[in-house]
């Protein structure tokens, strides 16, 4: 099958590597631009455009999908079918119609759930038990296509956003290979989607992470894990941003919310009378480490409380 690939992050490269296993003819790959990196800001090729060209194949890097360009280097390339995984674009609607079986989305969720651009991150703030992976026909709306197949997975207790970009990466490319077989053979049913049952995962801000110990603690938890390592959940300790990479929920407290209840644990007190272990950590100014190896260096005494805000007063 002749396919135009697009997608941008790491998370991507996995559906790339198997359309080429499977024996599909990849003609082109269209990616997001260059960007700076770091604080160097050194331009820095995405993991797809880097993929790509390893193995030959043509990369684009459009601004934009919706200038006659894009549209003629498409209609010349004449595809059968443009599969889309976090490329992080809107395709229009005559580059939607434009392929012969159309355009097919790998989206990190259980449509209609989590719609958006940001589904595996808030499946585990929102404390999840179950995500998945869907493969839609996409049409003019943000993940709004007919159903063509869906992949189920366990989110696990301790699991951070990181490593479940990684399993579903795996679990997304599977499913496409899956559902372009059946293309190929005319066995698609697609299924339409339940309004009823849709919801949408925002665009992350670094504010987004800011901890609200007003909370519960099992809240927390999963703000914690979702969002490490990016943009890292966070407070401030006198006036400093501490990033908080690790915690546990473990034991209780009538104190206020924000207060650190044991210097030797750092627990640390929730809205719900519960406390939450900082056990991994990274204060403003310092290299991340563990609670206990940041423990031999300094101090957060019993009664401190770990603030929302920057006031140093």
């Amino acid at each position: 099958m002749r396919i135009v690939f697009m997608g941008t992050p790491e998370y991507s490269v996995a559906t790339l590597k198997a359309l080429i296993n499977a024996g599909h003819s990849v003609e082109a790959v269209f990616c997001q631009p260059d960007k700076p990196v770091g604080r160097k800001r050194i331009l820095t090729a995405p993991p797809v455009k880097v993929y790509a060209e390893e193995q030959g194949i043509k990369v684009y890097q459009p601004d934009s999908l919706r200038t006659d360009e894009a549209y003629e280097i498409l209609k010349n390339i004449a595809p059968d079918v443009i599969v889309v995984v976090a490329y992080g674009k809107i395709l229009p609607e005559r580059i939607l119609s434009l392929p012969r079986l159309g355009c097919f989305n790998g989206h990190a969720s259980i449509l209609p759930k989590y719609r958006g651009a940001s589904p595996i991150q808030w499946a585990i703030v929102n404390g999840e038990k179950e995500t998945g992976v869907t493969v839609q026909q996409m049409d003019k709306g943000i993940d709004t296509g007919d159903i063509l197949g869906i992949t189920k997975v366990e989110i696990n207790d301790d699991e951070i956003s990181d490593t479940l970009f990684e399993k579903l990466s795996t679990v997304s490319a599977d499913l496409m290979v899956e559902t372009l077989l059946k293309a190929e053979n005319g066995a698609l049913n697609p299924i339409k989607q339940n309004e009823n049952e849709a919801s949408y995962a925002p665009i992350i801000t670094k504010e987004m992470a800011l901890i609200d110990f007003n909370k519960p603690a099992e809240e927390i938890r999963n703000l914690v894990r979702g969002f490490n390592s990016w943009p890292v959940a966070f407070c401030y300790f006198e006036g400093k941003r501490l990033k908080i990479y690790g915690c546990t929920v473990s034991g209780k407290s009538n104190a206020a919310a924000g207060t650190v209840v044991d210097e030797n644990t750092l627990a640390v007190a929730c809205g719900d009378g519960q406390c939450i272990i900082l056990t991994d950590i990274q204060l403003e100014g310092g290299k991340r480490m563990s609670a206990y190896d940041f423990l031999k260096g300094k101090k957060i005494p019993n009664g401190m409380v770990l603030t929302q805000g920057e006031d140093r007063g």
